[in-house]
């Protein structure tokens, strides 16, 4: 789990690093709000059109190899965005990172089927999901930095911020190839005993996902479970990278700056929020099984607070932002405990890789629609109100999720 939550800060910052880089092209390359906007999310198009086959790949081939030739080829790709000179190319290596990237978040959480029992899989998931908001807490402080290096060096600071945090990418990938085994039965780290009753209890898990769930990947679209959890993962989605995306443009507006180390910093207070709440939110949803509840209730509550981001003083908003940062980030482990509960064989692989998709087209459509809602209405918080109702409307959605076969062998 340390290495698997190393992967995703390391995929997380290079995904949402373009936030911080943000005032920077803007100014150096002269792109347009609509135009950082619409590279921003292109990146989660062929995210999107990749998922499915990718994971389908990993599950043929084993996560070692997968994971590995992930890593590099994003990795790879994130350095050469230092080379952006206008939106043309901005646009296409955008497009290049998400199907690079297509197939981590997915393949890992097929990869942890393999592994860990439904009875352990909310905490299991909370601990995977540190790794947004520690991408961030790091990351803010260190993108910021980056950006403050001097042209006189011979690169601007946000070129230098995509080259390093690139390669950062490429030598975690070889790390994966060397570390990694697919299978706990691989592994000399438990003892025969142990993989024996491992094995046990995840084989009656899936005979039970089998009896009463989706299984193979004819079926995927024909799921009504399935298709509502797609629904709700793409609104939850667009709530997140709302955020990420935007954090420290409000931050930096709060304090009268445009970008810099200070940004970075302050900008890393509300993802320590989320931290502790990834922590302790899916620990509570294990041990009182109301997964689907306290879903519901974060999530509610993440909407009201982005809700507040642009109103009130500065203290107001920046505890808006910590409330909503740690709801996004802390209901993803209580959702994913729905669709994993009730996929099996293919239909895991292809599931998980389907919603995950989903999630891809609302990171696209969240910047934008941010855009078109503050054009739209002429008024700067119109696109905040629009994604913090999208928030809202996730929450009832969780809420109505009806038990069926979900809970059934979810036990």
């Amino acid at each position: 789990m340390p290495f698997l939550l190393l992967m995703y800060v390391v995929s997380f910052l290079d995904r949402a690093n373009v936030g911080f880089a943000k005032q920077a092209l803007q100014q150096s390359l002269g792109l347009s709000a609509a135009a950082y906007a619409l590279g921003a999310g292109l990146f989660f198009v062929t995210y999107a059109l990749f998922e499915i086959p990718s994971n389908l790949i990993m599950q043929r081939v084993g996560a070692r190899v997968w994971m590995c030739r992930i890593m590099v080829s994003w990795g790879l790709v994130s350095m050469a965005t230092m080379f952006v000179t206008g939106p043309i190319s901005y646009y296409a290596l955008r497009l290049m990172l998400g199907a690079a990237e297509a197939g981590f978040f997915p393949g890992v959480l097929l990869y942890l089927t393999y592994w860990f029992p439904n009875r352990t899989k909310g905490q299991v998931l909370g601990l995977f999901y540190f790794g947004a908001p520690l991408a961030l807490v790091l990351g803010g402080p260190v993108s910021g930095a980056l950006l403050q290096i001097p042209s006189t060096s011979g690169l601007q600071g946000w070129q230098w911020m995509f080259l390093i945090e690139g390669l950062m990418a490429v030598i975690v990938g070889i790390w994966a190839f060397a570390y990694l085994q697919d299978k706990p039965q691989d592994v000399a780290w438990l003892t025969e005993i142990q993989k024996a009753a491992l094995l046990k209890e995840l084989s009656e898990e899936e005979q039970l996902r089998r009896a009463y769930g989706a299984t193979g990947l004819r079926s995927l679209l024909k799921s009504g479970p399935l298709l509502y959890c797609t629904l709700i993962y793409l609104l939850i989605q667009m709530s997140v990278y709302g955020v990420v995306f935007y954090l420290p443009t409000l931050v930096g507006a709060m304090l009268g700056r445009t970008m810099g180390f200070k940004v970075g910093l302050v900008s890393a207070i509300p993802w320590v929020c989320a931290v502790a709440a990834t922590y302790w939110i899916p620990r509570t949803a294990d041990r009182h099984r109301n997964h689907r509840l306290l879903a519901g209730l974060t999530l509610f509550g993440a909407g009201i607070a982005s809700a507040l981001f642009g109103s009130g003083s500065s203290l107001v908003a920046m505890l808006a932002l910590c409330f909503a940062a740690s709801g996004f980030i802390a209901v993803q482990p209580l959702f994913w405990t729905l669709p994993m509960g009730y996929l099996a064989d293919n239909a895991a692989a292809g599931g998980l890789a389907l919603i995950n998709a989903a999630g891809a087209v609302g990171g696209f459509l969240a910047p934008n629609a941010k855009v078109w809602a503050d054009t739209q209405f002429s008024f700067p918080r119109a696109g905040l109100y629009l994604l913090a109702g999208f928030s809202l409307l996730a929450a009832i959605l969780i809420l109505g999720v009806r038990k069926i076969e979900l809970s059934r062998v979810r036990g």
